[in-house]
């Protein structure tokens, strides 16, 4: 396997190397501590793709995501000193509660700073796990900015989401089980925010399988690999902006970066339509409760199904840990976006029962109505007009087409709101 920092981007050295043992000996280190996350086969993307695809679902891991992986490594790594000055770290969500727990099952102190958006959700499992919780910073990255200054400043250990060789051959390990659930991937997706968890992926994937495939997905509006790699170091992302808090950070870790340049096939982006689209197919598909951050994969997958056609495709479901808030707004989007719902404009008649009969041909057609409203005071509509705004669930594109024809039919005529 290359020497990590070795690839001719001008990186600085030295850098830690991360091997195929320092995984190995990862794994051993979380036997019982976490689970063999299952791979689960999806028929519907296998058909768009053209070849098997396989989930791998670390939704379901403890605490909801790949992060204890590498939390548990990194902490129990630490000397009797280390550990007696406690632990510090920063994240959206899920490092955070994979240090919580990583920390209580090691009998180590932990403090989260947590950017102050942070679900709640994510905020109230952290506190669970027994971590101290503090809100600083709008971004991951002004949050990993006030951690630092509370390690330099109390002694803690700060515990970095991404950028370790601990956290990254402890995120490594789902690499192995895939290996070991689907010796005969081809491909493997998995998104990328620092690059801790693709970084992990690739050591130990190439170094037992070089030929496998790896892709790294960014969601478009916190995509800083595509500019880093051109570059040829970290390039930090302005402002970024994603519903995939997850993946929103807006600098490689050095350490992933090296990685990633050497060992990874591509990196491509998603946007927020087919994050919103892949959340709502993995739950109405597959019944898995996946966040924006984790199915990008999916969203990939959906955005370009041609591309991954060789041979069995693994994509790695990162989290699973929605706010359901964002749930919500995301199954609302997403569904949009489906061609799920349909808003118009109907003008009727302003008498008793004219409402009655345009509800009448709606249901003919089996389009549910979610709203109604009247618009009476539009200078275009005549003396006895009034029109009737309408939001409809159907069944998808094909749906909408027929509803709107049977309006038509029916001598409605539509415009939109």
């Amino acid at each position: 396997m290359s020497t990590i920092g070795s690839s001719g981007y001008g990186l600085p050295a030295p850098l830690p190397q991360v091997i195929l043992d320092d995984v190995r000996g990862a794994q051993k280190m979380l036997s019982g501590v976490s689970r063999v996350t299952p791979m689960e086969g999806s028929r519907y993307l296998s058909s768009l793709v053209g070849a098997p695809v396989h989930l791998k679902c670390e939704n379901l891991q403890r605490t909801g995501s790949f992060k204890l992986r590498g939390a548990y490594v990194r902490i129990a790594c630490l000397t009797p000193v280390q550990r007696a000055a406690g632990v510090v770290a920063a994240s959206a969500g899920n490092h955070a509660q994979g240090v919580a727990l990583a920390s209580s099952l090691l009998g180590v102190r932990s403090t989260v700073f947590m950017p102050v958006g942070a679900p709640l959700p994510k905020v109230a499992a952290t506190r669970e796990y027994g971590a101290e919780v503090i809100l600083s910073g709008q971004v991951v990255d002004e949050t990993l900015a006030a951690a630092q200054e509370h390690a330099d400043r109390t002694g803690a250990v700060f515990i970095h989401p991404f950028d370790h060789p601990d956290v990254i051959a402890g995120q490594g390990t789902v690499g192995l089980e895939v290996l070991e659930q689907c010796p005969e991937v081809s491909t493997i997706l998995v998104g990328i925010g620092g690059g801790g968890l693709a970084a992990g992926i690739a050591v130990a994937v190439k170094a037992v399988r070089p030929d496998v495939r790896i892709v790294g997905v960014q969601a478009a509006g916190a995509a800083a690999y595509p500019p880093s790699l051109a570059a040829g170091h970290p390039v930090p992302v302005e402002a970024p902006s994603t519903m995939a808090d997850g993946i929103k950070v807006g600098r490689p870790g050095d350490l992933p970066f090296s990685i990633i340049a050497d060992l990874l096939d591509d990196v491509v982006t998603v946007s927020e339509d087919a994050l919103s689209s892949a959340l709502l197919l993995c739950l109405e598909r597959a019944k898995l409760v996946v966040e924006p951050a984790g199915c990008s994969p999916v969203a990939a997958l959906l955005s370009e199904p041609e591309r991954y056609g060789r041979g069995p495709v693994v994509a790695v479901l990162s989290g699973g840990n929605v706010d359901p808030l964002l749930l919500q707004r995301i199954l609302r989007h997403g569904m949009a976006a489906a061609g799920r719902y349909l808003s118009l404009r109907v003008r009727v008649t302003d008498r008793p029962g004219a409402l009655a009969g345009l509800l009448g041909v709606l249901s003919t057609v089996d389009a549910n109505v979610l709203d109604v409203g009247h618009v009476r005071t539009d200078p275009r509509l005549g003396l006895t007009e009034v029109e009737v705004e309408l939001h409809l669930e159907t069944k998808g594109p094909d749906h909408c087409t027929e509803v709107a024809r049977a309006l038509h039919r029916a001598g409605y005529p539509l415009s939109n709101p």
